[in-house]
């Protein structure tokens, strides 16, 4: 029986021998973590055994290089991986702990049942409330909120989540509330920003959410990303660069020359819309930009060159001045989610 895939995606790994960092194909087993060179090869370029290993993060090992992190063997090697933004990395990291620690216990790698720990009654439906919650209109407000000089998109208070259960009259009481949204975060519906909210996660309290206006709470799919506010007001930035960064990931790409095919980290960013494309192994400067206002986005269910991938999960941005990229998302899920989002920031006035 084939180990349990928990996690997935690219990241950027530093090589052993050359010390040069490139993406890769990582999947989290729940015995150890293999890397690709692409994702659709059938063969692992290397395997990392996680009995025994240690995680540190965040790793500060690389001065410039951001939301890095390393795992070290029973054998003392050392192995780096950079994620390309904080959630994605404690993502990752929150699953490697977990892995490591059920190893050490004898146990199965699994999500927290809520039901069992709460004592959930099964007639709530929580994927239902959920998109209750997401409801545009009648839904839980999402916010751009600023704590310890950092900036917070698209996300939400933990009262506010509360307070938005009994108004919904989803619950009776705050005490009803906190056992519904903690049910919420353990099933991933949503997902912590912020050391308060953390911390709550990761410790041993009976309630891991908390009904705070300090706790701040996002959507897994909403685009949330926390950035710096930086203080510094002699800094002049490119009009392209003003834009509230809405969602960011790697992504393939293909050339416009050679029609070959590279991960690239990509940044969206809204009013003014624009997509911005960078080396995910490294580089402050985008290597592109694609001006998204009065684009067209679509799916591709084939490629123009003919070459057929099992899982192509490909899309189209046309440019108002009819310029064509192709790229490739890693599951369909992943590709409606940038398409959608890509939409939302081509319909914004600039």
């Amino acid at each position: 029986m084939e180990p349990k895939r928990i996690r997935e995606g690219y990241l950027v790994k530093k090589g052993s021998v050359f010390n040069t960092w490139k993406a890769m194909w990582v999947v989290l087993l729940e015995d150890g973590i293999e890397f690709y060179k692409k994702k659709s090869d059938n063969s692992p370029k290397g395997m990392i055994p996680l009995k025994g290993s240690t995680l540190t993060s965040p790793c500060q090992d690389f001065g410039k290089r951001m939301f890095v992190f390393k795992i070290t063997t029973t054998k003392q090697q050392d192995h780096f991986f950079q994620a390309a933004f904080l959630e994605e990395r404690d993502a990752w990291v929150r699953d490697i702990k977990k892995a490591i620690k059920c190893i050490e216990g004898g146990q199965k790698f699994a999500r927290r049942s809520t039901r069992r720990s709460i004592r959930l009654p099964e007639t709530i439906d929580l994927g239902a409330l959920y998109l209750s919650m997401k409801d545009t209109e009648k839904g839980v407000k999402e916010l751009n909120l600023e704590k310890d000089k950092k900036i917070f998109n698209h996300c939400f208070t933990g009262n506010c989540v509360i307070d938005w259960l009994l108004s919904n009259k989803s619950v009776r009481n705050r005490q009803e509330g906190l056992m519904i949204a903690s049910s919420l975060l353990n099933e991933g519906y949503l997902q912590p920003a912020g050391d308060l909210s953390k911390n709550a996660v990761d410790g041993i309290a009976e309630n891991p959410f908390l009904d705070n206006p300090d706790a701040f709470y996002y959507f897994p799919d909403s685009g949330f990303f926390c950035e710096e506010n930086s203080s510094d007001d002699d800094v002049i930035l490119k009009e392209e660069f003003r834009g509230v960064i809405i969602k960011q990931g790697c992504l393939l790409k293909q050339g416009h020359r050679r029609k070959n095919w590279k991960v690239r980290k990509f940044v969206l960013r809204e009013d003014p819309a624009y997509l911005h494309y960078y080396d995910p192994a490294g580089g402050e400067d985008p290597l592109g930009a694609i001006h998204l206002r009065g684009c067209v986005v679509t799916s591709v269910e084939s490629n123009p060159d003919g070459k057929k991938n099992e899982e192509e999960n490909l899309f189209e941005i046309i440019t108002a001045d009819e310029i064509h990229y192709l790229l490739q998302a890693a599951t369909p899920k992943e590709r409606t989610e940038w398409i959608k989002a890509i939409q939302v920031a081509s319909r914004t006035r600039k």
